[in-house]
């Protein structure tokens, strides 16, 4: 079963937190606390991604079997949140298992295969110097002369072993599954439950051309934007973040 974190012992419906590629639950712990006053916030390492476990396969028919096992486990339904890849895990998990869940939201993107790629960052990870790293500073300034962004060295970094001199990513199944991670499934079905796409104002990963096959799928789905923000939503507004995912989840009448 996956690697996941708790907080808080509220009594409302509890939250499950899946993250994206390259990421972890430990990104999400500060909105975890702060959604965590009337709830149990639950933050999962997705498979080979942090202490999670590896494996050669990484389709989102196992991401979303993965995260249906947490879920039974704890007690199910859940909330769901999650974002870019765990947001594809989770729309997944509801067209498979839609007995788990009560509400989802969908950080920034859609089902819908992409064009673009992230196998770039795994290249500029392997490229690193791991030998020569004695603080995640160092990491930072190897992955910065390697063309990344400064913040996505710091969010990567996160997941760096600096002592075991290790990522905490299987970077080897990512990259093979690429494709996969990329991509959708094409399914039959669809879930009639209620479901928030929340996007970033500034991003281009929930296009308005993408309505048709979203509402396709989630024929109940509401739309909307957090101004100025990016893919990256969350981290970028996380305050603005929090506070529409709140009103969503706690609202009567969805």
């Amino acid at each position: 079963m996956l690697a996941y974190s708790e907080f808080g012992s509220a009594t409302g419906t509890p939250l499950l937190i899946a993250h994206g590629l390259y990421g972890s639950g430990r990104n999400w712990g500060v909105i975890a606390k702060r959604l965590s006053d009337t709830r149990k916030v639950v933050t999962v390492d997705m498979r080979n991604h942090g202490y999670s476990f590896w494996s050669d396969a990484h389709g989102y028919e196992d991401l979303a079997l993965d995260l249906s096992e947490v879920i039974d486990h704890i007690g199910a339904p859940m909330d769901v949140v999650g974002h870019s890849m765990g947001g594809k895990a989770a729309m997944m998990l509801a067209l498979t298992r839609p007995e788990t869940l009560r509400r989802l939201v969908v950080g920034d993107i859609a089902p819908v295969a992409y064009s673009h790629s992230q196998i770039q960052f795994i290249d500029a990870m392997r490229a690193v110097d791991l030998g020569a790293v004695a603080r995640r500073s160092d990491a930072n300034a190897q992955l910065a002369d390697l063309g990344v962004d400064p913040a996505l060295c710091s969010f990567l970094t996160q997941s760096l072993d600096v002592a075991g001199k290790k990522w905490r990513f299987n970077l080897d199944a990512l990259a093979q599954n690429m494709p996969a991670i990329l991509s959708f499934p094409e399914v039959q079905t669809r879930h009639d439950g209620p479901v928030l796409f929340l996007s970033g104002g500034a991003s281009e990963y929930v296009a308005r051309d993408y309505r048709p096959t979203i509402t396709g799928l989630f024929p109940n789905a509401r739309f909307a934007k957090i101004p100025k923000a990016g893919h990256w939503l969350h981290a970028e507004f996380p305050r603005e973040f929090e506070g529409t995912v709140r009103a969503y989840l706690d609202a009567p009448d969805v």
